[in-house]
This record gives structure tokens, sequence and C-alpha cells, in this order.
């Protein structure tokens, strides 16, 4: 058993390694015309940097979470951000596009471990009842990312290169797995009730998987180029694209704020309203596109809703999985990484043929089948869905202060 200090503590890493890991992934978004100049590669080429990044995630993530379900997590998740680093320092050191290529796998692979089990790892620190809290707090370092990581990432690439960005990321990841190896409790797995779902279903599941794959495809369909979109569909000048993504993460860690309200009393809708506002700033994207302080606006909202939707997606997979939370957090860990993968192909393939404008209809349309693939839940479960909120809402809240168990 470890103190309530010491987990805390130890749940601030995770969440710090959470903003390592999606600030590197997404860097690119923000350095993309960057990499491209300095590369003398087309910006659609750059844009793979991500798509083969998360092929790696899909194609990792469950043979390494089942490959590693009796390793304790904190050496574990030591040797991946050991692993994060080193090819994010190959990264910035690269000579030409084939390494950077191959060093972006690498840290894809350091990735596809670290999501299989940093969920569980978390609210294992926890009691059961604070699942969804504590989920909610450990994604604050992933909201935080699109706030600090890719703004800061884009100004310092503007100033002193893009690769200076990269190494300024392998110097976080050595920091933090560092902390995560100081901090963490080093218990067995499958010694916690986070190591199952508190109430496991194999049909919600699915339905859960596959709306992921299609709500991230889409919103990675027109994320992956927001900087060509600002710059040739609304006007933008280079110089405000940091203080515009910067609007948008801030609008992002509020949405986690807001969402982690509600993730342990309504989890089924704390996902479905954030999917559905992701349809619906995709679509005033394309729409209005041109009128740059509603493009300002809207993308704040979109940055918002997919936060929102990320946090939801990472709590209810470790309510409703139906076996370890491990393997199930990387099933959907695939799903979110087939559609950074599709979106980001099927954006490239946008951009070079019909526009980059028409990226943000794509994805509204996609968008909206992942919603209303989860407002259908409850037939498909053939269940209604207060089985699954009842269960959540079920659990005890305790009045007293968070105390950690565990070894």
């Amino acid at each position: 058993m470890i103190g309530h200090r010491r987990a805390t503590l130890a749940l601030a890493a995770l969440s710090v390694s959470t903003f390592t890991f999606v600030a590197t992934e997404i860097l690119p978004v923000g350095l993309l015309t960057l990499i491209a100049d300095d590369l003398h590669r087309s910006p659609s080429r750059i844009g793979l940097l991500m798509t083969g990044y998360a092929a790696v995630v899909v194609l990792a993530s469950l043979p390494l979470a089942r490959l590693t379900q009796r390793v304790p997590r904190r050496p574990l998740l030591g040797v991946t951000l050991a692993v994060f680093s080193v090819g994010t320092l190959v990264s910035a050191l690269a000579p030409g596009y084939p390494v950077l290529l191959g060093a972006r796998l690498v840290v894809g692979l350091s990735q596809a471990m670290f999501w299989s089990v940093v969920g569980s790892t978390a609210v294992g620190l926890f009691p059961p009842e604070r699942r969804g809290r504590t989920v909610a707090r450990l994604s604050l370092g992933a909201a935080l990312a699109p706030v600090l990581g890719v703004p800061a990432g884009t100004w310092l690439g503007q100033q002193a290169g893009w690769r200076v960005a990269f190494l300024v990321m392998a110097g976080v990841g050595v920091a933090t797995g560092a902390a995560i190896v100081a901090l963490l409790p080093s218990a067995q797995p499958g010694s916690s009730p986070s190591s199952r779902g508190l109430a496991p279903d194999a049909r919600r599941f699915a339905v859960l998987a596959l709306s992921v794959t299609l709500g991230v495809t889409g919103a990675m369909t027109a994320q992956t180029y927001v900087t060509p979109f600002l710059l040739d569909v609304a006007g933008f000048a280079p110089a405000t694209l940091g203080p515009i993504l910067a609007v948008a993460g801030s609008a992002g860690f509020a949405g986690t704020l807001v969402t982690g309200r509600f993730l342990d009393r309504h989890p089924w809708g704390a996902l479905l309203v954030p999917m559905a506002l992701l349809c619906a700033t995709l679509l005033g994207l394309f729409t209005l596109g041109p009128v740059r302080p509603v493009t300002v606006a809207v993308l704040a909202l979109n940055g918002a809703a997919y936060s929102a939707m990320a946090v939801a997606v990472q709590n209810r997979t470790l309510l409703i999985a139906p076996g370890s939370t491990d393997i199930g957090a990387a099933v959907i860990g695939s799903a979110f990484n087939v559609g950074i993968a599709a979106g980001s192909f099927l954006g490239g393939e946008i951009v070079d043929g019909p526009g980059v404008r028409v990226v943000a209809l794509t994805g509204a349309g996609l968008t909206a089948a992942a919603a209303a693939l989860l407002l259908a839940e409850p037939r498909l479960a053939r269940r209604g869905p207060s089985t699954v909120e009842k269960a959540a809402a079920a659990e005890p809240v305790a009045a007293e202060p968070i105390r950690a168990t565990g070894t």
C-alpha cells in the first residue's frame, strides 16, 4: 500500500507522460511545412510521418500488450520512455526523410506499449469508485499537449528549426521516464481491480471500437492538414499559426476538465456528445472556413470536442472491456491509430485532389457516422443504456479524500 501523496505524484508523472507522447505524435502537424521545405518533400509526404507512426501502433499494440501482461508496470514504463526518447532524438538528428520516418516508427512502437498500460496503471493507484475521475486527471497531460506542445513546438521550429523541437521532446521523455521509475509502486500486473472492467460487455466494446475508428478517421482527416487549411482557406499568416493552435489546445484542456465531471455517472453520454460536436464543428469549418474569426471559434470547439472524446473513450474502455483492461486498451489504441493513419492518408489524397477545404467536409461525414453508431448502441447491444450506466453509478463515491491502494 502506498500513501496518497506518492500516488498523486505518480499520477502526475503519468499525466506528464501522456503529454509527452501526444505532443510528439502530433508535432509534425505544426511543423509540417517546415519539415517539408527542409527535406524537400511535399506536405502530403510529410503527413505520412503520422500515417506510418499510426500504422505501427495499430500492428504492435495488441501483440505487445499480450507479450508484457506479466511484466511489472514500473520497469515496463521506464523502458518504454527510454525507447521513446532515443527514437525522438534520432528524429531530431535525421539527415533525411528515410531516417526520420524510421525513427518515427520506433517512437510509434513505444507509444503502442505505453497506451496499452498507462490507463490501468493510473486507475490502479486509487479506489475503483474514483476510476473516471482518475482517468480525467491522467488525461489532463494529453489535453495540454495541443495547448503547450504543438504551439510551443511550432514557434520553436519557426525560430530555431524543427529539429530543436524534437530535441526538447526527447529531453522531456528522459525526465518523465525517470520520474515514473522513482514514483510508481512495484505492483504485479493483475493484482489491482483496474485490471478488469467494472461492467464488461463484448457487444458494447465492439461498437466502441468501430465508432472510435470512424470518429478518429474523420477528425484526423481534417486535423492532420489544419496548417495548410488555415493558410490556404482561411488566409492566416504563418506567424499566427502558433497562437491559433494554442487557442484550440486551450479549448481541448477545458473540454477534458468539463467531461471529467460526467465520466463516472454518464460514461455513454460523455462520449456521444463530444462525437456529435466533432461532426458539427468540422461541418462549420467547411462552410465558414474563409471567415477568420468564425474559423478560430469553431476550431476551438473542435479541439474541446476531440479532447473530451478521447478521455471519454479511455474511461469507457476501462468500464466495458470484456477481459483484461490492458488488452482492451490495446484494441482501442489500435482503433485510434487506424483512424489516425486512415485520416492522415485520406486527408493527403484530398489535399492533392479536390483541395484542402474538402478535408473538413469529409471529416464531418465520418464523425456523423460514428455518432450515429454510438446513438444506436443500445439497440445494437440489445440492452438499454441504463445497464452500463447503472453499473457505473452503483459504485459508491466516498466522501473522504482519495486514498491510494496498491502495492
